[in-house]
């Protein structure tokens, strides 16, 4: 994909499918993000000694996967992997009721903030302000220090996901997406100066225009 986000014809896609994070105890490891909640996908041991145990998190393209002689990398070396969210309070309070050592939600006040760990400096309690898409944050370790940042993500920016290929993949996601559709109909009634009856069209329109980062509908 160009930087401009157009597709050149015959592109061949690269999909992210795994990333690798380094532990120091495989079955401690599956144990932390089985209490989680993620889905276990693979755990394949090995006579010569290499196993390796996959987990996905709710909802994600994405997988993660650790085990034994799988990577070089010092136990706790991945930092802020990205949990998307739609609801940032909702995912902190999940995560935190299984377990998870979860930060209160945050919201950057200088550029780079969320990524200091340890250093609370520049972050400022609470989501940001608006709820804006992007601004709002908290953060978890796993028990080898790997880092999670979950941030919050409403409307995308332009040209982030193609209209054909918006999905909602969680009850929670889709539900959050119905109320701001709602919230805004509800101002376009205001404006209209009466009760839209197309309301099924203009939510739809409104929810794949939101996802996928174009003009929202007026």
């Amino acid at each position: 994909m160009s930087m401009t986000g157009d597709r050149h014809a015959g592109d061949v896609d690269l999909k992210l499918e795994v990333v690798v994070i380094p532990v120091a105890d495989a079955d401690r490891a599956k144990a932390f993000y089985q209490g989680l909640g993620w889905r276990l996908d693979a755990d394949f041991p090995f006579d010569n000694g290499f196993r390796v145990v996959q987990f996905t998190p709710p909802g994600s393209g994405t997988s993660v996967q650790f085990g034994t002689r799988i990577t070089s990398a010092e136990p706790g070396a991945a930092q802020d992997l990205y949990l998307i969210v739609s609801d940032i309070e909702a995912a902190r309070d999940q995560l935190a009721g299984r377990g998870a050592q979860v930060s209160e939600v945050f919201h950057s006040e200088s550029p780079g903030a969320q990524f200091r760990l340890g250093d609370p400096g520049g972050r400022a309690s609470g989501p940001a302000p608006e709820r804006a898409s992007y601004g709002s944050f908290a953060t978890f370790d796993d028990l080898d220090g790997n880092t999670w940042l979950l941030q919050e993500v409403t409307t995308r920016l332009p040209g982030r996901v193609a209209a054909a290929a918006t999905t909602f993949t969680s009850v929670a996601g889709l539900a959050a997406a119905l109320r701001r559709a709602e919230a805004a109909h509800g101002e376009h009634e205001k404006r209209i100066g009466a009760a839209d009856a197309n309301w099924p069209d203009w939510y739809a329109a409104y929810m794949i225009a939101e996802q996928a980062g174009t003009e929202l509908p007026k």
